[in-house]
């Protein structure tokens, strides 16, 4: 099976990991060596920054 392409950037990850507090896992272990809660959080956390920017786009398209 080929290699799925991310969604999100390395580098938005990263910000994520370090905002989270597990970037130095990251940074030693790679993204395996991260927990499944620290993957969850990970993505929840990714979801709240897109539904922010999408409410504040459409707040702004609607002026």
């Amino acid at each position: 099976m080929g290699r799925r392409r991310s969604i999100m950037s390395d580098q938005f990850k990263m910000e994520l990991a370090k905002e989270l507090g597990f970037y130095d896992t990251v940074k030693t272990e790679g993204w395996g060596g991260i927990t499944t809660r620290d993957a969850g959080n990970l993505v929840k956390r990714a979801i709240e920054i897109a539904e922010e920017a999408l409410a504040k786009q459409n707040s702004n398209s609607s002026r």
